[in-house]
């Protein structure tokens, strides 16, 4: 019993004479040993809930050991706990802030200004630019694309400035630049800010004023209204839809074309020619029955893409919190798109040739994409599936573009055949030109 008492004093002697650099080498030791006989494995409910929440791969289930980097990352740890003055390894899950290049800099700058979204609304304010019966010079269209796109990433980037804490927990949105903070607050918000005045600058100054105001309520409408609508009502899809239906409408003022009808700027309404006998008059195409369509087109157009789109991502809508008709009735989101659905047969068929801005053999050719998409919105809301959501989405991806081109090709007053030498130049007198 002597001997047991005095090898244990003499144990607690040599452990109290243990230096530093023992002490940190024994925990070092014990960690690593701890850190390969048991494997990290989290349960599958936390990990769906810290799922919503981090983006990265450590909470997923491992059956094996830590690897040897990891490893050195806890030995590292160790190292801060016995020695807090020395250099160590950064502990695991954090990394170190990228230096922003120029380079990286353009690349986070495109992605607050949703650089798909912004390119999508550049090419429906041309297609006012193209469908207008006026003149276009190339600066005119030029400033045009310049400014709507920079009002564009002005609003985008503002929508994103205040949806920070909702985006990080979706899981289509949790990789945005100011979630993940590749970006200072403050550097986004200036680059709205520029990007927010230079917009509406360039469409005043090189466009028109009503342009530029229509560049700026957009602005509005979008970075304000429609955001905070989001957690509010279900209403901010008819406000979405608003902002989207504006831009070709900014294109048409910018050819000079008005949207408000006056005493001098009457609406014509241009009949098919077996209903009337008064010949085609081209100066009245310019009228503003010609804005409203190209406004009706694009504002009916983004139920049924939008809705679909929403409906097989409405799990994530829910997580942030957003009251979207997808979330709260998603039978009632079918239906909502398939009455906007029901809407541009006639906006397509009826509307648009009696404005002039296309002949009547539009109202037929477009009878084709329209009954295929209509098709496809009635069984989504009949099944109310996600496959048949997905397929009315697939729809609207290629109807706005088909569509738009049917319009060109059936454009008041443009003839094709003489552009492609079918048929020969008529002067205004009537009499034909000689052939040489």
């Amino acid at each position: 019993m002597r001997k047991i008492h005095a090898f244990q004093s003499c144990s607690k002697g040599f452990i109290a004479r243990t230096s530093s650099a023992s002490r940190y080498l024994a925990s070092q030791k014990f960690l690593a040993s701890v850190a390969c006989s048991r494997p990290y494995t989290v349960s599958s409910a936390r990990r769906d809930f810290t799922s919503f929440f981090c983006h990265n791969q450590q909470w997923s289930a491992r059956s094996d050991g830590l690897k040897p980097s990891d490893i050195t990352r806890v030995r590292g740890i160790a190292h801060a706990v016995a020695e807090p003055d020395a250099v160590h390894v950064a502990p695991a899950g954090f990394k170190e802030v990228e230096v922003l290049t120029p380079r990286r800099l353009l690349k986070i700058y495109a992605q607050l200004a949703k650089s798909r979204l912004t390119i999508l609304v550049v090419l429906t304010a041309m297609s006012g630019v193209a469908l207008s019966p006026l003149p276009a010079t190339v600066p005119i269209l030029l400033s045009t694309a310049v400014g709507t796109a920079l009002c564009s990433a002005s609003a985008n980037t503002l929508n994103q400035l205040q949806e920070i804490p909702y985006d990080a927990q979706m899981a289509r949105t949790r990789q945005r630049p100011l979630v993940r903070r590749a970006i200072s607050p403050l550097h986004a918000a200036g680059f709205a800010a520029v990007t927010g005045v230079a917009g509406p600058a360039v469409l005043w100054f090189m466009a028109s004023p009503i342009t530029a105001c229509l560049g700026a309520t957009n602005i509005v409408l979008y970075a304000a209204a429609y955001t905070w609508l989001k957690r509010k009502s279900v209403s901010n899809t008819w406000v979405g839809a608003v902002v989207g239906g504006i831009p070709p409408v900014m294109g048409w003022t910018a050819c000079g074309g008005k949207i408000l009808p006056s005493a001098d700027y009457p609406i014509h309404l241009f009949l098919p020619s077996f209903l009337t006998e008064a010949p085609l008059d081209m100066s009245m195409i310019d009228n503003p029955l010609g804005a409203f369509a190209l406004f009706m087109l694009l504002y009916s157009w983004q139920f049924p893409h939008f809705n679909s789109l929403s409906h097989f991502i409405r799990g994530s809508y829910a997580q942030a919190g957003y009251k979207m008709l997808c979330v709260l009735n998603p039978q009632k989101n079918a239906l909502v798109a398939l009455r906007h659905s029901l809407l541009l047969v006639p906006i397509c068929s009826i509307l648009f040739p009696l404005s002039g801005l296309t002949t009547w053999a539009f109202a037929i050719t477009s009878l084709v994409p329209n009954a295929i998409c209509v098709r496809g919105s009635w069984a989504w809301w009949r099944h109310c599936g996600e496959k048949e959501a997905r397929i009315s989405f697939q729809n609207y991806l290629w109807y706005l573009p088909v569509m738009l081109a049917l319009m060109m090709v059936h454009k008041q007053g443009l003839e094709w055949r003489r552009w492609v030498g079918m048929q020969d130049e008529v002067p205004s007198d009537g009499a034909d030109i000689p052939k040489p």
